[in-house]
């Protein structure tokens, strides 16, 4: 386990902490204490070292602190893997008695370790997975799916994909619970007729057989969702076999940010995609992130990168709403749920259930002034957009 402390000075930082408290009544000595489960590692480890960078750069610009306050953020690579997830947060909560968690990309994780979490009543803010089940009939006061319900920014883009006349299309993604919320709902919003239904398994890289269905199917679009090089190998495939010609592509961020994009090139454009959030979006919040993030890193950030910098903003806010005092467990829920915090998307508010309650914008994938190939922002297909299973939580 790799443990990492962002205070410099540890005992001058806490004595600090300590004057701070006697001055304003803040109770907490000890430093905050973050859990951080990571994916560098395996099937979705584009998603997580941009997730990692991210909160690299937030914990930066907030001087290694929470709410003013010293803290500590522990990484430690998963590889995507539940049953690893699972030993990696029973140490963080029996050991290094955190305070909050955040990190896993894949929802077969965040599904495993959220039951722990929840019995300790350790907050876990997701700044990626979304599942149905959290959203639903078992939302918990403990998750905060602070980016997007997993079916969300799908029904986004079949409402793209109806608008624009399509009758037939051809849907895709791995066989775990992610896999099937995306395609869900892509089919709760599109009108026309669903030629096929596939699902591959995870970390699959060779798509000659699911091409040759596409080919026989003859749809007038593919709906998508394949993270990582899953999407990279597909879209890579598509184009050689010369689909795109009569096959218009459709996807969400995982398959079209700017990750993807670096890997593929030339055979990205023209590629649609919806999602909450973009890189040319113009709020203050948003420009400060971006430029940030490419002074920094030389690069634009992905949607991975942007929730997983709210997550740490969005921390940081509670915990100086509740001013350190993090053992008061309902005034920290209190305080996330109210999301005193600037966010990158703009807006932002939490439904019933403590997924977001947001925007999601239609891009196409074009050269840009300078040549350089990327997404602009072209419309918004869903506004102040509310996910499919909020009435099932009984949380008000």
């Amino acid at each position: 386990m790799k443990l990492v402390k962002t205070t410099r000075h540890l005992a001058t930082g806490l004595a600090l902490a300590l004057g701070a408290a006697l001055a304003t009544g803040v109770q907490a000595a000890d430093p905050i204490k973050v859990g951080l489960a990571l994916d560098i590692s395996g099937p979705f480890a584009s998603g997580g070292a941009e997730a990692r960078d991210a909160i690299n750069l937030a914990v930066k610009l907030l001087d290694g602190k929470l709410g003013g306050l010293p803290a500590e953020f522990l990484q430690v690579d998963t590889a995507g893997s539940p049953d690893q997830a699972k030993q990696v947060v029973d140490r963080f909560i029996q050991q290094n008695k955190i305070d909050f968690f955040t990190g896993p990309t894949p929802s077969n994780v965040a599904l495993a370790v959220g039951p722990a979490l929840f019995a300790a009543k350790v907050p876990y803010i997701s700044g990626n997975p979304g599942p149905s089940q959290y959203a639903g009939a078992q939302c918990n006061p403990y998750f905060f799916g602070l980016s997007y319900q997993n079916d969300t920014w799908d029904e986004a883009a079949g409402q793209y994909a109806s608008d624009k006349g399509f009758k037939s299309a051809f849907i895709i993604a791995p066989n775990y619970p992610a896999g099937r919320d995306h395609l869900t709902g892509f089919k709760r919003r599109f009108k026309g007729t669903i030629a096929a239904e596939v699902y591959g398994k995870v970390g699959q890289l060779d798509y000659a057989a699911e091409l040759a269905q596409i080919r026989a199917a003859k749809p007038e679009a593919v709906f998508f969702f394949l993270p990582g090089g899953m999407g990279i190998n597909f879209i890579k495939q598509f184009v050689a076999a010369g689909l795109s010609k009569d096959v218009t592509l459709v996807t969400g961020p995982a398959s079209a940010d700017e990750d993807t994009i670096a890997a593929v090139g030339e055979p990205m454009l023209g590629l649609f995609s919806t999602s909450p959030w973009s890189h040319d979006l113009t709020n203050p919040a948003n420009v400060k992130f971006v430029s940030e993030f490419r002074k920094a890193y030389n690069r634009y950030p992905t949607f991975y990168a942007a929730h997983a910098y709210d997550a740490i903003m969005s921390i940081d806010a509670a915990v100086r709403d509740v001013k350190g005092n993090v053992k008061d467990k309902e005034a920290v829920l209190k305080a996330l749920k109210a999301a005193n915090f600037q966010s990158n998307r703009g807006s932002f508010k939490y439904g019933n259930n403590q997924f977001p309650v947001q925007d999601y914008y239609l891009r196409v994938i074009g050269k840009n002034a300078q040549g350089q190939i990327t997404n602009k922002t072209l419309s918004t297909p869903l506004k102040g957009y509310r996910d499919a299973y909020f009435e099932q939580c009984k949380m008000k």
